[in-house]
């Protein structure tokens, strides 16, 4: 910036101790603006994590926004600083005027970061978000979809035949984040050998657990660990369930009597419903990998159909037992699932109808609230079926 000051001679017009004052105090509120901003936002995130769920808080801080705005105000802070410190003898005009547009700069960010932030916290975003990425999540973990003969529910790789080798033990606790199938299968390819890996991703996997099988091949321990991901918390890069668990979580919590908010829990349902329709159109009979030449390189667990229902369902009718609108939701959810996949997944959607029937009988005595909570309701209360 200097440098540009003297090629095309700009000066400042302020003094050299007035330009020294106006840094000095746009550095100091800059300062003062950043902590105001950490501050503020740490508390919306521990209030959205006890309105909605506290796994929403990683969700939350991976938006580019925030990053970008955080980022935007540590620079100005920082630019603010270094033209401070090279105020000599002369006034450098280029370089304090632009540490002045970049303060306002900062404040008109901050503004939009702000209603960014409220708008992208409010429950039907959350939701809305965390559905749009466990939609993708499921076509890439279930990438074909269902053939016109159907899908078998509930298919599980069967287990490689043959003697296990040696198991590689896990070693450090953790959850499994994600793994490298590629990655395995090369391996395997290489050693001419096939692979199993035991957890399922999201699992929890304790020092000592097993990690993998090797049914053939010389593959080394180093090689394997490092296809695999662990870590505190589960992740939703590979894991669909998991964005199934987080918007449950939310249903459960507008669900509790603390909060006692059934109007979330349905726009939860919805969700629910999407990644459901999404599931059951897929074809589940993944966790094979093979090679070019079509051998079998590679086993590993994923969830099946009986898994992601019972997950989306179960809780949700249990905590909304005594709620109409939750009865009404999640009879038209189903009723509109058993029409769209395979007729072999409609059993258990018929089971979990059932279920509903049933919880619906013991908890409305009132022969009216008993007729009302068996209708279906796309919105809970006040749609059409």
């Amino acid at each position: 910036m200097q440098s540009a000051d003297r090629h095309w001679g700009w000066q400042g017009a302020a003094s050299v101790t007035g330009s020294q004052g106006v840094l000095t105090a746009l550095a100091s509120s800059m300062l003062t603006f950043i902590v105001f901003v950490f501050s503020i936002l740490l508390l919306v995130v521990q209030l959205a994590s006890a309105q909605l769920t506290p796994r929403v808080i990683a969700y939350f801080y991976r938006s580019r926004i925030l990053k970008v705005s955080l980022t935007l105000f540590v620079f100005v802070f920082t630019f603010d600083l270094a033209v401070l410190a090279r105020i000599g003898d002369s006034v450098p005009a280029l370089s304090v005027r632009l540490a002045a547009y970049g303060s306002l700069i900062a404040i008109g960010v901050f503004l939009y970061m702000i209603e960014t932030v409220g708008k992208s916290l409010r429950p039907v975003s959350v939701l809305t978000g965390v559905g749009r990425v466990g939609h993708g999540v499921i076509e890439s973990v279930y990438p074909h979809r269902v053939t016109a003969a159907g899908s078998a529910p509930g298919s599980r790789p069967a287990a490689p035949s043959g003697r296990c080798l040696r198991t590689v033990l896990n070693g450090r606790p953790g959850v499994v984040l994600a793994f490298d199938p590629d990655g395995l299968c090369a391996l395997a390819r290489r050693a001419d050998g096939l692979i199993e890996l035991v957890p399922q991703v999201g699992d929890f996997v304790a020092q000592g657990d097993p990690l993998f099988r090797v049914y053939a091949g010389e593959i080394d321990d180093r090689d394997l660990q490092q296809a695999i991901a662990i870590g505190p918390e589960r992740t939703m890069e590979q894991d669909p369930a998991f964005a199934f668990r987080i918007i449950v979580d939310i249903a459960a919590k507008a669900l509790s009597p603390a909060i006692n908010d059934p109007t979330t829990a349905v726009l939860a349902l919805d969700q629910l419903h999407h990644l459901l329709r999404t599931v059951g159109l897929r074809d589940l009979a993944s966790g094979q990998v093979h090679d070019e030449t079509g051998r079998l390189r590679l086993t590993y667990r994923t969830p099946d159909w009986d898994d992601l229902v019972g997950l989306a369902v179960t809780e949700i009718r249990h905590y909304g037992k005594d709620s109409i609108q939750i009865a009404r939701r999640l009879r038209a959810m189903l009723l509109n699932l058993i029409e769209a996949v395979p007729q072999e997944r409609a059993v258990r959607l018929r089971e979990e109808l059932d279920l509903l029937h049933r919880t619906v009988e013991r908890n409305f005595l009132d022969g009216e609230d008993r007729t009302r909570a068996a209708h279906p309701d796309s919105m809970g209360m006040g749609g059409v079926s």
